[in-house]
């Protein structure tokens, strides 16, 4: 039995124009050490379908589908259920540190509060915790910063304190949403190489959902690439980094610039770009949500009918009813390269 098992999710949001499928049919499963990405434009689902997963959707969301947790249904359960998971054996790294911590509370109190709450912890045994684990992820002189407010930390070390925060208890699972947006590129990855390192000494599961394509590449072994709310396609990583399949995962990979155009870059250089723009959430069609933006696309098919499966290999598939086409064409590509 996996650590954790999500089968056909969904997550429908009701507003004043109806109803509108914010997450569709996304399912993976996830073993205890292990790690997958989900990669994708900005409201293609990824952080919403994080959202679920810790019991966390808008009130005007409606969650169907499965997902299970050490073979417990998580997907209709009472709040109360909720917050003995969530902080426990469920956590999340938040995307914003500043708005997701408490700005008038003290960092030591904020970690230290879900060791009191599921661990029974004293508030002295809970404090020297909290310095423990400030500690672990390396924030300096953590005995005498303790007792600071969350303003008087860098962005990076907000982040650290986070991560502090999501590991007080040791969670079987840690969903990491954008954890370093708005750093730079060398606390990016000091705060990467921080949470793999966590997750290899617990053994946890780890859900990491950015928009980088490499960055999620580096630090997980399985991706799901997410448009319009579903999943369009899945593998390993160097599978989906070293052969992509999906006329949209390729666009995401055209776009990034390689290390020669980062150097040499003039004002007049243009990065390829995906033709068309995302779709509103009221307006995708009731087949491949890509139609239309696809260079492929067949109408009115494509647009109709859901894509089907199409196993590349056991750990590599994609959704696309011209999936020959597709294929054929990215075999030319290579050959002419």
């Amino acid at each position: 039995m996996p650590l954790l098992d999500v089968s056909r999710l969904r997550v429908d949001l009701r507003t004043h124009r109806g109803s509108a499928p914010a997450v569709r049919d996304v399912s993976f499963a996830l073993e205890r050490g292990d790690t997958v990405g989900l990669i994708g434009e900005s409201g293609c689902g990824k952080s919403m379908t994080a959202l679920a997963l810790m019991g966390l959707a808008p009130d005007n969301a409606t969650v169907s589908g499965s997902v299970r947790l050490h073979g417990q249904e998580l997907v209709g359960l009472p709040d109360r259920d909720w917050r003995r998971l969530r902080g426990n054996r469920i956590a999340m790294i938040f995307q914003e540190p500043m708005t997701a911590l408490n700005p008038v509370h003290r960092v030591g109190a904020q970690i230290a509060e879900p060791l009191a709450l599921h661990r029974g912890m004293t508030a002295r045994t809970a404090r020297t915790r909290a310095i423990e684990l400030m500690q672990r992820v390396g924030i300096p002189e953590p005995a005498q910063r303790v007792d600071s407010f969350p303003h008087q930390f860098s962005g990076g070390q907000r982040q650290r304190l986070m991560i502090a925060m999501a590991l007080a208890c040791e969670p079987d699972l840690l969903i990491a949403d954008e954890p370093t947006t708005a750093l730079d590129v060398t606390v990016q990855k000091q705060i990467l190489a921080l949470i793999r390192e966590l997750v290899q000494e617990r053994g946890m599961a780890l859900v990491l959902i950015s928009h980088d394509l490499g960055l999620v590449a580096q630090n997980v072994r399985r991706m799901l690439v997410m448009y319009g709310g579903s999943v369009v396609e899945s593998g390993r990583a160097d599978e989906v980094f070293g052969h992509p399949a999906h006329p949209y995962t390729r666009g995401l990979l055209a776009a990034r610039p390689s290390l020669a155009q980062r150097l040499h870059a003039r004002r007049e250089d243009r990065l390829p770009t995906i033709a068309g723009t995302v779709p509103d959430l009221f307006g995708l069609p009731p087949g491949c949500p890509f139609a239309g933006r696809c260079p492929f696309t067949e109408e009115p098919a494509c647009s109709a009918e859901p894509p089907p499966r199409v196993e590349l290999s056991p750990t590599h598939a994609f959704k696309c009813r011209r999936a020959e086409v597709v294929l054929h064409a990215s075999n030319s590509i290579a050959a002419c390269a």
